[in-house]
């Protein structure tokens, strides 16, 4: 199995992207301000924006169609032929970056979620439903989305260092069986189809 040059390009793009929308996440978290209700003596929050939502979730489904490929095409390293050649560096190699990547997906996609969730109730629930007397207003802790953005490129760095390890080992029995067959030099004009004598 070769290595791919338009799915290494793909799967940087999508991480690169995500990394580009978490940041946008962390630098437009919602913030708002207590203002009175017009209509009765309670005060409510008024929070300015809620595009870190929808950054948060665009990230969240970006690096998750990302994070498909790589383990679509080498099979999630639990199915298929496995891994038969490269050594035990190279094997070692893929199993340790396998595993540092789906960790660092998991925490990163964990992240934009509860972010993104924790961003929309203070927007949208706070900001709205839940009316009374404030003093100031709640906002999503600094940090989450960037701390998504981080394990992001992580999680690109691992992914493609295990793609690459995964094509040198995933070899599908070619190494082992391709100095069996017949060998070539064996035919010509001064040999014959059985052996070496001349006809």
């Amino acid at each position: 199995m070769g290595i791919s040059i338009p799915l290494v390009v793909a799967v940087s793009f999508l991480h690169i992207f995500a990394f580009v929308l978490a940041i946008g996440a962390e630098k437009r978290r919602s913030t708002g301000k207590v203002v009175p209700d017009e209509y009765d003596e309670r005060t409510y929050c008024a929070y300015d924006s809620d595009a870190s939502t929808a950054y948060g979730m665009a990230a969240f489904a970006v690096v998750l169609v990302s994070h498909t490929l790589v383990n679509g095409v080498t099979r999630c390293l639990c199915f298929g032929k496995g891994l038969t050649g490269g050594g035990r560096g190279a094997r070692c190699c893929a199993v340790s970056s396998f595993v540092v990547s789906w960790l660092s997906f998991v925490v990163a996609e964990i992240c934009l979620i509860a972010g993104s969730a924790r961003n929309a109730y203070h927007t949208k629930y706070v900001g709205y439903y839940a009316k009374k007397d404030l003093e100031s207003c709640a906002s999503l802790r600094k940090g989450v989305f960037a701390t998504a953005a981080a394990m992001l490129l992580i999680s690109m760095v691992a992914s493609l260092l295990y793609y690459w390890s995964y094509t040198r080992t995933d070899t599908g029995g070619w190494v082992k069986h391709q100095n069996e067959g017949v060998r070539m030099a064996e035919y010509g004009p001064d040999k014959s189809e059985f052996g070496n004598s001349r006809a």
